[in-house]
């Protein structure tokens, strides 16, 4: 029997790789609200383009699909469901925006939980709406000869409940110590809850909804702006091997949560990537050339190299953006880093 304990988070002994990704993660997170507070216009343009992509992408991840021109008027509001398929992303879209809205009054316990699943199912009339499982579930995956196996198999409905109690008071412990990284703990209780598998359909969806509201609630709101899911289902591989790897013996409480957590790490600060590459594009509607250079390079939370620039702006020449660069060099604006084709440049505001 699994039993729910993240208390090695606070023993030291992490891999270097993770204490290091989340520092790093932390501060792009500072830089990212302090360019929020000065440029509300264009994060609100933002987050439109975000609340689309994650309704696409999350049920895209479960093979939910419809055309980009279906997802955009259903999330949008501009049209009604034309049938179950759209009924289903109309119910993520509207879980979705409850926690974008009201993040800070939802408590993290089963109710809410309970609750985000029946919003989330309701509009698709699912029997199970709000409820666990009434029946044993299995996951399982199809060889390359069409034969099917159990790839896990999750707790018995009869445990269920308990065991999203313990999962509730483990996370609640760990959340209030101080010394345990909010960052860390985040995919630990998401493995977990994708193990116990509450839910008799839904429990993907569940879990990336569950992971934006851990990640508000503790003040790495990125995925509002970028889309968290659409990140994850860009390299669903990555993300299913990395969750296969760490539920190995987790009924027997021998897995690690190691690959998970380097997943979710590699996954956010895919996101401030994509933040910067976003922002450059709405923020450079109306410059010049040379000042949508000089706004890319200025606005960016990470070290951004030329030929990342050039991909940010297509109709502009590397030439000018070479020219550019130097420039700000020389005045001071922008600080060098490395040589050759490993040079990146970065606001020099952010070297301390």
């Amino acid at each position: 029997m699994h039993i729910f304990d993240y208390t090695f988070l606070d023993e030291g002994v992490l891999p270097a790789e993770l204490v290091n990704l989340t520092s790093t993660i932390s501060a792009l997170n500072a830089i990212s609200e302090e360019r929020r507070g000065r440029n509300a216009t264009v994060y609100t343009e933002l987050q439109k383009i975000a609340r689309i992509q994650s309704v696409k992408g999350s049920n895209a991840i479960e093979g939910i699909i419809t055309t980009d021109a279906r997802i955009k008027e259903i999330v949008e509001g501009n049209s009604a469901p034309l049938n179950h398929t759209e009924m289903e992303i109309v119910g993520y879209r509207n879980a979705l925006d409850e926690i974008h809205t009201s993040f800070a009054d939802l408590s993290i316990n089963e109710q809410t939980i309970l609750h985000l699943h029946q919003v989330m199912t309701e509009v698709a009339a699912y029997e199970g709406a709000g409820q666990y499982k009434t029946d044993d579930n299995i996951i399982a995956e199809i060889d390359e000869y069409g034969r099917r196996r159990v790839r896990f198999s999750p707790v018995p409905a009869a445990e269920t409940k308990d065991a999203m109690e313990q999962l509730i008071l483990a996370y609640i412990d760990a959340r209030d110590n101080p010394r345990i990284s909010k960052l860390l703990l985040i995919p630990c209780v998401i493995l977990d809850f994708l193990c116990v598998h509450p839910f008799a359909d839904g429990n993907g969806r569940v879990s990336r909804l569950l992971t934006l509201l851990f990640m508000y609630k503790s003040g790495f709101n990125i995925g509002k702006y970028v889309s968290f899911e659409e990140q994850i289902n860009q390299s669903k591989d990555f993300y299913y091997g990395a969750l296969q790897d760490s539920s190995k013996g987790w009924h027997t409480n021998e897995n690690s949560y190691t690959e998970f957590m380097k997943n979710f790490l590699s996954t956010l600060y895919k996101c401030y990537k994509e933040l910067d590459k976003r922002f450059s594009t709405v923020n450079g509607k109306k410059l010049k050339k040379s000042e949508r250079i000089e706004q890319t390079v200025l606005n960016s939370v990470l070290p951004i190299s030329k030929s990342e620039i050039c991909e940010f702006l297509p109709d502009v020449s590397p030439t000018t953006v070479e020219a550019v660069l130097g420039k700000m060099v020389k005045d001071g604006f922008i600080k060098k880093l490395g040589t050759a084709r490993a040079t990146k440049y970065v606001n020099a505001k952010h070297i301390h």
